[in-house]
């Protein structure tokens, strides 16, 4: 395998044969599955790519030459990171910066550790509420809470999509 050194430190999007989003990958992994044979360049990014031998546009999105059988998955897994970036890295309930995850209905009440029940919030907020559900506080929440939806974050998960791939995402919608 070639030494590729680069000066971009980015990632790319793989499509599958069909132009399903399958994963990000580093730009290295891209380079050496298109100079395998394995993907072509589908769009270009900024910059080129150096080995011994061959120099080649950065990929930005790449497509797979055979297809790849994915199993469904139907669910996105939740993180804290995934929780901020769902409701905006804001707390829901004031819309201060969030620094902490809170459950809805508090975990010592019987509250389920899923998307619907965990939301961002502020350490003000999440102190004053403690362990009363929110109808208790006589807060309302501005939107249910609910695990995310879309190719996006299936694909990408918490990670901020590059503006340059919308078209290969809207299109899996």
């Amino acid at each position: 395998m070639p030494d590729i050194r680069h000066t971009t430190s980015s990632v790319a999007l793989i499509l599958n044969t069909t132009y399903e989003p399958l994963c990000v990958v580093s730009v290295r992994r891209a380079a050496i599955l298109i100079l395998s044979g394995k993907a072509v360049c589908v769009a270009d990014g900024e910059g080129v790519l150096h080995s011994s031998r061959r120099e080649i546009a950065v990929p930005l999105v790449i497509r797979l030459s055979r297809y790849v059988r994915v199993p469904y998955r139907g669910h996105v897994g939740l993180s804290r990171r995934a929780i901020f970036a769902r409701d905006g890295g804001r707390c829901v309930y004031c819309s201060g910066p969030a620094e902490t995850i809170d459950h809805v209905i508090p975990r010592s009440k019987g509250g389920p550790h899923h998307w619907e029940n965990v939301v961002a919030a502020c350490a003000r907020c999440n102190h004053s509420k403690g362990d009363k559900s929110v109808a208790e506080m006589g807060w309302r929440l501005p939107v249910q809470p609910a695990a995310p939806k879309g190719a996006a974050w299936r694909v990408l998960g918490h990670r901020t999509p590059d503006p340059r791939w919308s078209d290969w995402l809207a299109a899996a919608v």
